[in-house]
């Protein structure tokens, strides 16, 4: 299969480091100078330095060259830049299935990306998400992973999932498309509550208790705007929650550790030198909550932290002392 891969941060690359070696890829980025530097040296410098690229992959500064003759096109930028994308996609004559690898809801919109994508491309336009457990690394890298194609159609979910899996990058199709794109999306805000919770040396127990009932949230969301809950018990949720709070690549975890340092927001998102997408997401999380009437406690906490000042060690002691109420929410007398 012929793929354009859209965007060259750390999953753009890696998943055209991947691709490669099975299929036919050009990688595209809007800025040429780095296009330029990533084909002299064979390598994304910036995001991903040790991980060279396969001798087949191609690198295009220019949108329409990069689609020529493309069979699918993958847009992989953060959320921020998915509608700049699919209004540059739309513009051009020939527009092949589209897959987005954003994670996220669109800054003041609170629209989820299938929802983005709704609003830009045409009626039945074959589309959907992939999105699960995958640090950018480890997939250049060529390490086993597992990810979930997502799409209203379950027929292309099904059809993407099977060219394009391979023993070492599996992938698993999924008609849950809300279901997926939320997981993917909240799980974010709750590995940057439990980057805090280890920043601040609260230890495992208290890690597992943010990790579950972190869930517990993303579940409740996602089930509010349609989602099934089966879903939120595999890659997409409860795996993709697991690896983003726990594992030493996550940026969102990174966040929470240096903000356990007391250091300010600001520095945190220049030393970390990457996107952070739960930073943003958060906030657009919580409002929707609110909308719904979601209760989403460690979301709120995690909006106290980051937009209102609020001692890091009092936002962790405050989830960890709320009142007790039965698993399934409702409080003991």
């Amino acid at each position: 299969m012929k793929l354009a891969i859209l965007g060259a941060g750390a999953w753009g690359t890696a998943l055209a480091i991947a691709f490669s070696r099975h299929h036919q890829v050009t990688l595209w980025a809007r800025d040429a100078a780095q296009i330029a530097q990533m084909a002299e040296a064979r390598a994304n410098r910036r995001y991903l330095p040790d991980c060279p690229f396969p001798d087949s992959l191609t690198l295009n500064a220019d949108l329409a060259g990069a689609l020529l003759d493309a069979e699918l096109v993958l847009i992989v930028t953060p959320m921020a830049g998915l509608r700049p994308t699919l209004k540059a996609l739309t513009a051009l004559p020939v527009l092949p299935p589209v897959l987005w690898a954003c994670k996220g809801f669109e800054a003041g919109s609170s629209l989820l990306p299938h929802q983005v994508v709704a609003e830009e491309l045409p009626a039945d336009h074959p589309c959907g998400v992939l999105s699960g457990p995958s640090f950018a690394r480890e997939v250049a890298q060529g390490l086993p992973a597992a990810v979930t194609v997502a799409s209203d159609d379950g027929d292309f979910a099904a059809r993407v999932a099977r060219e394009l899996h391979s023993p070492l990058l599996r992938l698993y199709a999924n008609d849950d498309l809300v279901g997926v794109e939320v997981g993917g999306a909240v799980k974010n805000v709750m590995a940057i509550a439990t980057g805090v919770a280890d920043g601040l040396d609260f230890g495992l127990n208290a890690r597992a208790a943010l990790i579950t009932r972190g869930l517990a949230e993303i579940t409740r969301l996602a089930m509010a705007l349609g989602a099934s809950p089966q879903t939120m018990m595999g890659l997409s949720g409860m795996g993709d929650l697991i690896l983003t709070c726990t594992g030493a690549l996550s940026r969102n975890r990174q966040v929470g550790l240096k903000l356990a340092e007391g250091k300010p927001l600001p520095q945190v998102l220049d030393e970390l030198g990457h996107v952070a997408e739960g930073v943003a997401t958060a906030r657009e999380v919580l409002t929707m909550a609110e909308r719904l009437q979601v209760d989403m406690p460690i979301t709120a906490a995690v909006c106290g932290l980051l937009y209102q000042g609020h001692d890091p060690k009092q936002v962790v002691a405050g989830l960890l002392g709320r009142s007790p109420k039965s698993e399934s929410g409702a409080m003991l007398d």
